[in-house]
């Protein structure tokens, strides 16, 4: 009888186990993996401004 209940408690604790597993995976991808995406995805601190393009004058285009 007692060895049934180890072999329960052995199962119950690999399952449990498992979820926890699956559970840091989860926790992992929906909100440390997103929270590095948004700071690499923030364009206006990569940008540059040119100042060559600046001086250039805008093209004028001419209805005909």
């Amino acid at each position: 009888m007692c060895d049934v209940i180890k072999k329960i408690f052995k199962v119950v604790g690999i399952l449990v186990a498992i979820a926890g597993a699956v559970a840091g995976v989860y926790y992992l991808v929906t909100k440390v993996l997103p929270c590095k995406n948004e700071v690499a995805d923030d364009d206006e601190s990569d940008y540059v401004s040119c100042s060559c393009c600046e001086a250039e004058e805008p093209v004028q285009v001419e209805a005909k």
